[in-house]
């Protein structure tokens, strides 16, 4: 009886030590895919958004670039 006791112990405090070790795992796993279909997180449009890059030299044609990245064709007016 006693070694049922010592058993069941063990198998609990496994237990207990498996959902703790899978749950820290979960966390440390960041999910940035994003919705189904999508390309995963997409920074806003816009030079505002980009880091390196000066307000002047960016154009209408960046901007339409910009916006459309996802897609593969690029603006009519290139």
């Amino acid at each position: 009886m006693r070694g049922l006791i010592k058993l069941g112990l063990l198998t609990g405090l496994g237990i207990f030590a498996y959902n703790t070790y899978t749950q820290a795992a979960q966390a440390r796993t960041k999910d940035d895919r994003g919705p189904s279909g999508s390309s995963g997180i997409v920074r806003n449009a816009g030079p505002e958004e980009q880091s390196g890059i000066a307000n002047d030299d960016w154009d209408m044609v960046d901007q339409q670039v910009d916006e459309s990245f996802p897609a593969s064709d690029p603006p009519a007016n290139y």
